[in-house]
């Protein structure tokens, strides 16, 4: 009983210790000098997801992760990399998951095709109840 206490203690107190005390990346939270390179670096943020929170651009976050990836983005625009070349770097290296719009794959098509299913369905069951209305 004890240790499985102790267990699920430890499983509650684990996101404490997600961050490390290390300071953020030197380009996580200051902007570029150059208005232009920032405003790319900011729309390219605002289309990655973070890997940690999983809900919120790597913009919005404040995990360390995010930090990470901003300084990135940052580092790699400042040395004259495209967007499309970053966002392709970062999506071999974390998959598909790390953008907001994956493509069309097989792993993919349940979240593209999905939502047309339910649709479907939902139009198919308010038919059927309307016409079981209209019968009566």
């Amino acid at each position: 009983m004890k240790r499985l206490l102790l267990l699920l203690l430890m499983l509650v107190a684990a996101p404490a210790f997600a961050d490390s005390n290390l300071p953020p990346a030197p380009l996580a939270n200051v902007q570029l000098k150059d208005p232009a390179k920032e405003a790319q670096a900011q729309t390219l943020m605002l289309t990655l997801r973070c890997v940690v929170c999983q809900g919120q651009s790597i913009a919005d976050s404040n995990a360390e992760m995010a930090g990470d990836m901003r300084a990135l983005v940052r580092t790699r625009i400042a040395a004259g990399q495209s967007p499309e070349a970053i966002r392709a770097w970062l999506i071999a290296r974390y998959g598909d998951y790390v953008s907001y719009d994956p493509p069309l794959s097989a792993v993919t098509a349940p979240l593209w095709i999905a939502p047309l299913i339910l649709l479907a369905l939902g139009v198919w069951f308010a038919r059927a109840s309307f016409k079981r209305r209209a019968k009566r």
